[in-house]
């Protein structure tokens, strides 16, 4: 009887390390972006929260004095407002980022490195599959964190837009994201790809973690400044529903080159925070797999 039991309770535990050994190594890769994506994501709301308030309040104000007004006038726990619709974002939207990007390097260059240019094609790539998948969410990700809607949840945001404005507002900014987001994903997997490269006695020691946060931190730097005049226009889309252009919210914005540089510092910190760590976390855990990622 008692053997009965002890080989009863083993059971879960060996299906589970047979069902890890055979499952499928993209579903792996989306497995580890996620618990990655899970990480970055509460770690660096308020930097995302922050940026928005940048980008769609009228007065020119500090970083820092939003923080502070956020606090006072809310509360401490409000600069995680938003945080919902960023994990039903993220969670899923860099599992499926990663398993998109696992796929298509396998696919596309099994036998080799890519290059410079191939590695812009392949961070955009993947990054353009995950963003429309998840563009709804962060149409709602932006509305919680302006402070102009006063959604209750999730579902009650997604039900609330699609009766009050119709499936295209879930779907508004489409063109700003990617022309963000893609050019984002392909100059930050450049970098860090020829980063890692110039360094390949370095990345097998023990301290690899932090050689891959390294070169995560100044792929993401050089991406974040690029790409910051598209998320500019992207949030005044999605917070604004009459801005329904592209042309119409760059007109909207222009008051010189600077207001497409409104939030520039939080966003920069958050993303290039974000993507050092949600890559370095994915890279430890596809080695643990066996898995070359």
């Amino acid at each position: 009887m008692q053997e009965k039991q002890d080989s009863q309770n083993r059971t879960p535990g060996i299906l589970g390390k047979v069902g890890a050994q055979f499952a499928h190594p993209a579903l792996k890769a989306f497995m580890c972006g996620s618990l990655s994506g899970t990480c970055s994501t509460l770690l660096f709301q308020p930097l995302d929260l922050v940026k928005t308030r940048l980008q769609t309040l009228t007065p020119k104000v500090g970083m820092f004095r939003v923080f502070i007004q956020v606090i006072r006038t809310e509360n401490f726990f409000s600069l995680w407002k938003g945080v919902s619709p960023s994990f039903v974002r993220c969670i899923p939207g860099v599992g499926i980022y990663f398993s998109t990007f696992y796929s298509l390097k396998q696919h596309f260059f099994q036998d080799r490195a890519p290059n410079a240019g191939e590695a812009v094609l392949l961070g955009a790539g993947a990054r353009t599959v995950a963003g429309i998948c998840m563009l709804p969410f962060t149409v709602i990700k932006t509305r919680f964190e302006s402070g102009y809607y006063n959604y209750a949840s999730v579902p009650g945001a997604l039900r609330s837009m699609y009766e009050t404005e119709g499936v295209r507002a879930l779907f508004s900014g489409l063109t700003a994201t990617l022309l963000r987001d893609a050019p984002f994903s392909g100059i930050y997997v450049m970098f860090y790809s020829q980063a890692k490269r110039a360094l390949p006695q370095v990345t097998s020691a023990p301290y690899a973690p932090l050689v891959n946060f390294s070169c995560g931190v100044v792929a993401g730097v050089m991406a974040s400044v690029v790409t910051q005049p598209a998320d500019v226009v992207k949030t005044h889309i999605q917070v604004s529903p009459s801005h329904w252009r592209t042309a119409d919210a760059v007109r909207y914005i222009y008051t010189g080159m600077s207001g497409f540089f409104r939030g520039a510092v939080p966003r920069s910190l958050r993303r290039t925070l974000m993507a050092a760590m949600a890559w370095t976390v994915y890279e430890q855990l596809m080695a643990r797999m066996g898995l070359k990622s």
